[in-house]
């Protein structure tokens, strides 16, 4: 059974481990950073209770920043990551948010395609962003209310 959950500061551990399996994208100290973030919202996406991607996000007035969005390595390819999507976007519609960010690294083509799928456009690009060279594209997706 697939279920997502809102993911709060006590289950820093669980996100800094499910983040070190993944993308290595935070130290411990900048996942309770996170946490402290005012707009901040955690999401976990569990398979039979087993929490197998989380994603992040921040919203600003009628605006939302994707910060983290991963899936553990044996569970991609088979819809999680979509699933997970999908049910961020509904919240983000349910309260009021305009448009969705996000960046990537155009190193990132699986993540490149499978934001593409959600009519993700690229906006900008942030050069020599990340520790390897690449750049960044900075993503964006305008929500309708329909």
């Amino acid at each position: 059974m697939i279920s997502i959950k809102q993911i709060f500061e006590k289950d820093i551990e669980l996100c800094y481990e499910l983040d070190s399996n993944t993308i290595s994208l935070w130290s411990k100290n900048q996942w309770a950073s996170e946490f402290k973030k005012e707009g901040t919202q955690i999401f976990g996406i569990l398979f039979s209770k087993f929490v197998i991607g989380i994603c992040v996000i921040q919203v600003v007035l009628d605006e939302a920043q994707i910060n983290y969005f991963a899936v553990r390595q044996k569970y991609r390819k088979r819809g999680f990551g979509s699933y997970m999507m999908n049910y961020l976007i509904m919240i983000c519609k349910k309260q009021n948010i305009k448009k969705l960010f996000l960046e990537v690294s155009q190193r990132n083509i699986i993540a490149l395609k499978f934001y593409d799928k959600f009519d993700f456009f690229t906006v900008g690009i942030r050069k020599n962003y990340y520790k390897d060279g690449s750049d960044a594209f900075l993503k964006e997706k305008i929500l309708t209310t329909k």
